[in-house]
């Protein structure tokens, strides 16, 4: 078995596995797997009842990871996450001396639950950790384990008592992803499954030293310069102080996307190649990974917001009018002008 032939086999199984517990999700559980196969964070975006928790923890369990849960409330500090040093007294001597105690990000699956519900000082604890993974307490680094994946769940609906999440904080997750309602049929199933006696939980498909060495053969695909520019084409064009922008950009966007969300289309989208049985990326690889890689990097102007236009709409009209051969228009590289498209 080839190394691809084996991640698309350890995908398939972990997606069995899930899907004992899950009922329908079929495109949440797939970007969640992509994302955790590229080794980027992910935050899930849905309402209170839709399974986000218990997909996250059926997820660890299918992996063999250490999982480590935090409820995220207006009350919590930043110590409560990261850890903190404690005076320890040596019995036989009475010597003093401070020691960390780790909290409990030190695993492999952090679930972050209401990540939107606890003030900005404790939702920074964790940016040290997601992008460097570790934790620096009393001057010292403190290395976290590998792998190490942060899976934060919010509740759209605004209400009091929530924090929005700083856009420095929002690009270090790789994907949001959007959980919406089950269909009919899949909320009878739910039904079924969970007001009855029947329980079920995952089994274990692969261990951390297994998902490091797929990680490994994701990133050791190759990409072609034409998918390279195409991309590039793509995060570029949602900036709209950069260059001579779309005319509609101007009127819905305020911010877009950095260099980070580049870096995440290319990964997203080799993973995505290997699940389709391909050696190489391709341009429609790309286009899967831009709405959820995209969504959270672009800030609406308040006159599309107030137009019900939202970052996936914008998403849309670019990968509509983005030019796949690299042609270069409206001064935004790969674009064609609204007359061209």
């Amino acid at each position: 078995m080839t190394d691809l032939q084996r991640l698309r086999d350890v995908h398939s199984r972990m997606k069995t596995e899930l899907h004992r517990v899950i009922v329908g999700q079929d495109e949440v559980i797939d970007q969640l797997l992509v994302a955790l196969l590229a080794g980027g964070h992910v935050l899930l975006e849905g309402v209170p009842g839709l399974a986000k928790t218990l997909l996250v923890s059926s997820l660890s369990k299918s992996l063999a990871l250490g999982f480590h849960r935090i409820q995220f409330t207006p009350d919590l500090m930043p110590s409560d996450i990261t850890g903190t040093e404690l005076l320890h007294v040596d019995p036989e001597t009475s010597a003093r001396s401070f020691r960390f105690e780790p909290g409990p990000v030190f695993t492999n699956v952090v679930l972050a639950d209401e990540i939107n519900r606890t003030p900005p000082k404790t939702q920074a604890a964790l940016l040290e950790a997601m992008v460097e993974r570790q934790v620096t307490s009393g001057g010292t680094c403190h290395e976290l384990p590998d792998p190490f994946f942060v899976l934060a769940t919010q509740n759209p609906i605004e209400q009091e008592g929530t924090y929005p999440l700083p856009e420095a904080q929002l690009d270090r997750f790789m994907f949001m992803v959007k959980v919406n309602y089950p269909t009919h049929d899949e909320e009878r199933e739910i039904l079924r499954r969970t007001t009855g006696t029947e329980t079920d939980t995952p089994d274990p498909v692969v261990d951390s030293q297994g998902l490091k060495e797929l990680q490994e053969v994701v990133r050791a695909i190759p990409v072609a310069d034409h998918v390279l520019d195409y991309c590039l084409a793509i995060t570029r064009g949602t900036r709209v102080r950069s260059g001579e922008p779309l005319p509609f950009l101007t009127e819905w966007v305020s911010w877009g996307a950095g260099p980070r969300a580049s870096q995440f289309l290319i990964l997203g989208a080799k993973v995505r190649a290997a699940l389709e049985g391909r050696d190489h990326v391709a341009i429609e690889d790309v286009r899967w990974v831009s709405h959820p890689v995209l969504r959270h990097r672009i800030v609406t102007s308040f006159s599309a917001r107030a137009e019900g236009i939202t970052s996936d709409h914008v998403i849309d009209r670019i990968i509509s009018e983005v030019d796949p051969s690299g042609g270069v228009g409206a001064g935004v590289p790969g674009v064609a002008t609204e007359a061209e498209a």
